[in-house]
């Protein structure tokens, strides 16, 4: 069982797991640092004021300035101040995430086809370079043709 656990572990997909769950702890905490530090206080200031951690509903009966108060007091609270708060930091780390995958895909259609924009073939007739994948040629406006023939080593011919 050792054996297996070690195999598992040096695979690859426990290791970047690992390290995607220690990035997105220290990424988690870069975001909460940043809705409630940054974002939330702006926020607070232009409707009159407001502290998102003290929005509160009291059930029953009593009335308590803060939510800390409320909760001294054992008072049942509905929390949606800090609702709104881990609402707006689930919004910013799944809109990050979505970034991340965005590039990432990206990069896959890259790996894919790998310089494939970047390699050039010569036209057989204007000898100029192009595309490796036209089949006509941009400056002097040949058709170029494959040819199946395995006795060539340039399997593209001129055809007008």
């Amino acid at each position: 069982m050792f054996k297996e656990f070690r195999q598992f572990i040096l695979r690859g997909n426990a290791a970047d797991m690992g390290i995607g769950m220690v990035l997105g702890a220290a990424f988690s905490s870069i975001v909460d640092s940043l809705v409630t530090d940054v974002l939330l206080p702006p926020i607070g200031l232009l409707l009159s004021q407001m502290n998102f951690s003290n929005l509160y509903i009291v059930l029953g009966s009593g009335r308590y300035e803060t939510l800390a108060e409320a909760q001294a007091a054992g008072a049942a609270t509905i929390n949606y101040g800090l609702f709104l708060t881990s609402l707006i930091r689930f919004l910013i780390i799944f809109f990050a995430l979505f970034l991340v995958i965005r590039q990432m895909n990206r990069w896959k259609k890259l790996d894919r086809h790998p310089g494939m924009a970047m390699q050039k073939k010569e036209c057989n007739y204007c000898r100029m370079p192009i595309p490796i994948h036209a089949v006509r040629c941009a400056h002097c406006g040949s058709d170029l043709v494959k040819v199946e023939t395995n006795d060539r080593k340039e399997p593209w011919i001129h055809v007008k």
